[in-house]
């Protein structure tokens, strides 16, 4: 006796895509899912810390200001300036500055001075860099830890990557964990990180993919993952096709249809005598 198998059904290939594709990408859907829930419901400016700033005080109009003009060239006396990027002035520690930008060779720097004598001033210190932090943080708190940043210490990973270095790190007793950066060369709090933030940054290297460096939205993994996931929902909509009462009916009927066709096609036929 000869047994035939019968061919694996449309239902079962479904069931089969889906349940391994659903098993390799599941943990991943769950990654996107909690990072668009806490994305969507939280206060970006609250994330990225301006309501921990206090607002930057401004300069009285009466101050009288040397030229800018002076002051590039005193930096030119110092080392050659290629080009400009740009001349700003600010409040530092209550001195009226200018910050001047520019490159030098192929590098890029920064150089302060004061803008009521123009004289040209060394980067910010540490107990300079407190005072800037604790002036700019909206609250009153203790400095708890004060860290120097350079480029060997600052990793793609870090929560004040791609920012101007070196710098100063300063880490306030605050409910938040607030930690305020002051770049030597600025002289103002650059940015501020708090645990909402951290929070956020780990939850968008999951949804980004990119544990490399966090901001990549290109990388590979997460192209492949996107098109793994089209291919998840497309086979629980076929899933959802196949399975539905209307489809097994007709296949019911298509495969008993098939059964009569098949035996009266193998019944002998009969001959007259």
């Amino acid at each position: 006796m000869v047994t035939s198998s019968r061919p694996r059904s449309r239902t079962f290939w479904a069931r089969k895509v889906h349940r391994y594709l659903g098993l390799f990408i599941g943990v991943q859907f769950i990654a996107w899912t909690v990072g668009g829930l806490y994305f969507s419901w939280t206060n970006l400016d609250e994330v990225h810390g301006d309501h921990l700033q206090a607002p930057r005080p401004h300069l009285r109009g009466d101050v009288p200001l040397v030229s800018p003009g002076s002051v590039l060239e005193s930096i030119r006396l110092r080392e050659p300036v290629d080009s400009l990027v740009g001349i700003n002035l600010a409040e530092v520690l209550g001195t009226p500055t200018y910050r001047v930008q520019y490159f030098s060779g192929a590098q890029r720097r920064s150089q302060l001075a004061d803008a009521t004598t123009g004289s040209l001033r060394t980067p910010v210190g540490r107990d300079e860099a407190v005072r800037i932090a604790q002036r700019g943080f909206a609250y009153p708190a203790a400095v708890r830890q004060v860290e120097y940043l350079t480029q060997d210490s600052v990793g793609r990973h870090h929560e004040y990557r791609a920012q101007p270095l070196p710098a100063w790190a300063i880490s306030f007793d605050h409910p938040s964990r607030a930690t305020a950066y002051v770049p030597a060369e600025l002289g103002v709090v650059q940015r501020v990180r708090a645990d909402r933030w951290r929070i956020f940054d780990f939850l968008w290297m999951l949804h980004t993919m990119d544990y490399a460096g966090r901001d990549n939205f290109n990388n590979l993994l997460l192209r492949a993952f996107s098109v793994l996931g089209l291919l998840t929902i497309g086979s629980g909509f076929l899933l959802f096709v196949v399975t539905s009462r209307p489809y097994r009916r007709r296949a019911q009927a298509a495969r008993q249809e098939s059964t009569r066709t098949r035996i009266t096609s193998d019944a002998p036929s009969a001959s007259g005598a």
